[in-house]
């Protein structure tokens, strides 16, 4: 009934026509995935059910079609109008090249202004700009202080190492060194300055412009209860012009940085009223 069959069948055969049917169902599978495909509609299509639905509330709002920006070509600079800010964004050397444009020959207005402007850059270009509080000695203060320029300002200010006062006066002067950079701050150790100066007296502030002195502060309390430099700036400011930008000259420099100092102040208050209503509304 049955016939026996060979080793050779029974081990090579039989094992490849087993394995060719156990690969069967994989192979037909990959094949059905390669002849599948998912239909999808344009975008922001939708059928008539889809619509139905959404009437119904059961679907939310069909979103609104994709449209790209217009297209519109890149602004040319030299078609763009020639107005004050035009003239403002330019450099010296720029302002220097516009003396022989055309353009400007036919604008009366703009080129009186172009020359007003290159004027006060070179002007700005002149003042002195220190930028930081100077470390001096004793042998250095006439040459720094007394013999300055006679348009300069100096704030000098005498202090002592490990002394918490004179500290925090000198944050406030470098940080208005910055701000000022047309104002010279020095500082001297306070005996160098002074034989024998009491530690009790130290910060000091002098004030020197043409050689004399114009004003002297003994103490921290001299600048309020919160030495702050807006306060600082505020006291040195109360009548003579001492700090000064490089942007304005005498009164107006002076009244520039009282207006500056009244706006920091009005911020702070403002930034501090914030703070504190947001602290309690958490609470």
């Amino acid at each position: 009934m049955y016939q026996k069959l060979p080793l050779a069948f029974s081990s090579t055969k039989l094992r490849t026509f087993t394995t060719e049917r156990s690969d069967r169902p994989a192979r037909e599978i990959a094949a059905m995935a390669d002849y599948h495909f998912v239909y999808k509609d344009l975008e922001g299509a939708s059928t008539q059910w889809d619509d139905i639905q959404r009437k119904l509330g059961n679907l939310p709002e069909k979103p609104p079609p994709f449209k790209p920006p217009p297209f519109g070509p890149s602004p040319d600079p030299d078609s763009l109008p020639k107005d004050k800010s035009w003239v403002d964004g330019k450099t010296p050397e720029e302002l220097e090249d516009l003396e022989d444009d055309p353009d400007l020959d036919d604008d009366r207005f703009l080129e009186e202004y172009r020359k007003k402007r290159l004027a006060e850059m070179r002007e700005a270009a002149k003042v002195i700009r220190y930028g930081s509080v100077i470390p001096i000695s004793g042998s250095d203060f006439v040459r720094e202080v007394s013999q300055a320029p006679p348009e300069v300002w100096v704030v000098v200010i005498l202090y002592k190492d490990g002394i918490a006062e004179c500290g925090v006066l000198m944050n406030c002067l470098e940080e208005l060194a910055v701000k000022y950079p047309a104002t010279k701050f020095v500082k001297i150790i306070s005996t160098d300055c002074i034989p024998n100066y009491p530690d009790r007296n130290v910060p000091t502030i002098l004030v020197y412009n043409n050689g004399a002195v114009k004003a002297n502060y003994v103490g921290l309390h001299s600048f309020g209860r919160r030495c702050t430099p807006e306060g600082v700036a505020l006291v040195l400011c109360q009548s003579d012009p001492v700090l000064n930008d490089g942007q304005s000259k005498g009164d107006a420099s002076r009244q520039a940085v009282i207006d500056g100092v009244r706006k920091k102040f009005i911020e702070k208050v403002v930034a501090e009223h914030e703070d504190d209503d947001d602290g309690s509304s958490s609470d």
